[in-house]
């Protein structure tokens, strides 16, 4: 069974089009990931901060 170059090629870019969307939706846990910690690290400074007045 062969394919034609335009088989190959429409499936080639279904292929990068799903690697991109892995790579957008990793990078964006990441930030999310960091905004957790940070959002984190500030309650407890606001606490802290609280507990000391």
């Amino acid at each position: 069974m062969t394919f034609s170059v335009t088989t190959k090629v429409a499936a080639a870019l279904c292929v990068m089009l799903a690697l991109s969307s892995c790579g957008n939706t990793i990078r964006g846990m990441g930030k999310d990931a960091a905004n957790t910690v940070d959002a984190t690290q500030n309650a407890g400074n606001r606490v802290g901060h609280a507990a000391t007045k």
